[in-house]
């Protein structure tokens, strides 16, 4: 069971990458192109929810393909510190009472994957599969 996990934990890194991208993106979606559920007010581009949206829209799709995947992590995990600093934080320090888990939790998710990469189901390794041929 152990040399099966190992085996898969490339690929599960993949899948993890994946699911945050589809996730991560879909709260750019709403702000930006109101879907799947529209926002009550429009959104301006040079505020800090217009820039993080167009962040989240962006990183998110460009996540959930695996193209730069490392650099692109790096700023979607300051974007969600950001997120849980101002948005959050003031509001208490436990995050389930301020409900800023999921901007902690896709902090350190994109952190993950600033270090580990997009695993084998990118673009970024299908791109760095080419360059070595």
């Amino acid at each position: 069971m152990k040399s099966l996990l190992h085996a898969w934990s490339p690929r599960l890194l993949s899948l993890l990458r994946i699911v945050t991208g589809f996730l991560f993106m879909a709260h750019g979606t709403q702000k930006w192109l109101g879907f799947p559920v529209p926002r009550v007010t429009p959104m301006e581009l040079w505020s800090l929810g217009g820039a993080a949206g167009l962040l989240e829209l962006v990183g998110g799709a460009l996540i959930l393909i695996g193209l730069f995947t490392r650099p692109v992590a790096f700023v979607l995990s300051g974007l969600m510190a950001f997120a849980y600093f101002i948005g959050h934080a003031p509001q208490g320090f436990w995050p389930i009472v301020n409900r800023g888990e999921l901007a902690a939790l896709y902090c350190f998710v994109f952190l993950y994957f600033a270090a580990a990469g997009g695993g084998p189901w990118s673009v970024d390794d299908w791109w760095r599969g080419r360059s070595d041929r």
